[in-house]
């Protein structure tokens, strides 16, 4: 492009909202085109179709969305792809809240629904706090098992209530026996 056509290239540019490489003068109109000197003479040539708005370039984001779903299989994450430390990365404290979110809302959800009373619930919670549970399957597993231990040593002190009572009626009984055969004896008359 010859440098006498600078000022119809600008003001094309200024005329159609884009940038001086976006725009294109016919090469077989540039007597024509080099008189223009004014953007009234542009926008004339730009409805005549002498100066035209290149189109867009593709840019496509296909290779983007493979790559994006081959990351989600974890792919393209190695050692080489690392810029930051672990804890950069991903904060063990981060991870850490998340856990503990985790399993308190399990421990309030069971309060809520009745599944544990609160002093289990308060042991529960201390143990949490102090890092006693990796995640959600150990804890519902721990709680399983204290429930089933409550509910067994319920039956056995139910068992030993009874046990206590039975020998209580028992001994009873037997006292009452006693006293009466004792009073038997007193009013019986003594024989010589």
């Amino acid at each position: 492009m010859s440098s006498s056509l600078k000022l119809q290239k600008r003001l094309a540019a200024s005329v159609l909202g884009c940038g001086k490489r976006k725009v294109w003068l016919d090469p077989n109109e540039i007597n024509e085109i080099s008189m223009a000197n004014s953007r009234k003479n542009i926008k004339k040539l730009v409805k005549d179709g002498f100066v035209i708005k290149k189109p867009q370039k593709m840019h496509s984001r296909a290779r983007t969305r493979l790559r994006l779903e081959a990351k989600r299989k974890g792919r393209h994450s190695g050692f080489g792809k690392r810029k930051g430390t672990r804890n950069a990365r991903m904060p063990t404290k981060v991870l850490w809240i998340k856990r503990m979110r985790v399993l308190r809302r399990l421990l309030r959800k069971y309060r809520a629904q009745k599944k544990i009373d609160k002093s289990l619930y308060h042991e529960l919670y201390m143990k949490v706090k102090g890092n006693g549970f990796k995640n959600k399957h150990v804890l519902m597993e721990f709680i399983f098992k204290a429930k089933t231990e409550q509910t067994h040593n319920k039956t056995l002190e139910d068992q030993a209530a009874a046990h206590r009572a039975r020998n209580k009626a028992a001994r009873e009984r037997r006292q009452k026996r006693q006293l009466e055969r004792q009073r038997g004896f007193a009013t019986e008359p003594k024989k010589h």
